[in-house]
């Protein structure tokens, strides 16, 4: 018989924390220092993009302890929408982060400053090719915990090590052209890392707003809940049904009918093991309200 090893969400945490927090910072250095050597703007955007990194991982880590605490007098549903709050600020990090790599880009580009640099050296295209690897796996190193512990902040995060990944590669093609007699590839690459930011950046505030405005958790998610508590011998039909994202976690508003000649211990022992089958099969699913109306007629269905 194999049992279940219960989650350990604390040492999840740490675990992404080092990781995104370590690799960032040794990449911004190593990429800083290549940039500046390989006279590359690009390069030095992209050590500024992975610098950004460090403190929206420190965010994100805030974020999700804060969300983690319990109920209290004054917040007596939980904290967990404080990591959208995260969620938010890193969005709104990586949009400034973005404009101002995008404006430095588009200044050389207008006013051909790029003409005056140096050709970028080959440690700049090593160091743009060297980030491409350890970005994308600290991506999917990231995004594969954060779906373990069902963190928004966390999964924000990843995508910001994605966006670091493709802006290297937009590097790598800046470097590259560059050195083979193209110098506004350089700071066109900028652009087109400016560029990637931003989508990534709104695609986070999407998901983060949506969570805070008490979003319907889809027609999908609707159907499967509904279909297994539909399979209940004890109720008789479903009313309504209807879920909303509060942070990371959901919470549901049910409606069910029972035989109108149910005691009310009966009705009450039903809504308790619909309550706790829900939470149990659903795990993210927090609380459901259970509101129950008599079935006048019975042969209704």
């Amino acid at each position: 018989m194999t049992t279940t090893t219960p989650l350990n969400e604390g040492k999840i945490i740490k675990k992404i924390s080092f990781v995104s927090i370590a690799g960032n910072a040794v990449l911004s250095v190593f990429k800083l220092i290549a940039g500046i050597l390989g006279h590359s703007s690009a390069m030095i955007s992209d050590a500024i993009h992975s610098f950004s990194d460090v403190f929206t991982t420190l965010i994100a880590l805030v974020g999700v302890k804060i969300s983690g605490r319990t109920a209290d007098d004054s917040h007596p549903y939980g904290h967990e929408r404080l990591e959208c709050v995260a969620s938010l600020i890193l969005g709104l990090v990586l949009m400034i982060t973005g404009l101002g790599i995008g404006k430095t880009g588009l200044e050389s580009i207008i006013y051909g400053t790029y003409k005056d640099l140096s050709s970028p050296g080959a440690i700049a295209l090593a160091a743009a090719a060297f980030s491409i690897a350890c970005k994308e796996g600290m991506y999917w190193y990231t995004r594969n915990n954060a779906k373990k512990i069902n963190s928004s902040a966390f999964m924000a995060d990843a995508w910001h090590h994605r966006s670091d990944a493709l802006s290297s590669i937009g590097a790598l093609i800046g470097i590259g052209g560059t050195m083979l007699g193209f110098p506004v590839m350089d700071p066109a690459a900028s652009v087109l890392i400016c560029l990637f930011i931003l989508k990534v950046s709104y695609d986070i505030l999407k998901d983060a707003l949506s969570k805070m405005l008490d979003t319907s958790c889809g027609e999908d998610y609707d159907k499967k809940l509904m279909e297994y508590i539909s399979t209940r011998e004890d109720i008789a039909r479903i009313d309504m049904l209807r879920s909303r994202m509060f942070g990371s976690k959901v919470y549901v508003d049910l409606e069910i009918a029972l035989d109108g000649d149910s005691s009310l211990k009966e009705a009450h022992d039903v809504a308790e093991r619909i309550h706790r089958d829900v939470e149990k099969q659903f795990p993210d699913v927090k609380h459901i309200m259970i509101h129950m109306n008599p079935l006048v007629d019975s042969s209704v269905k």
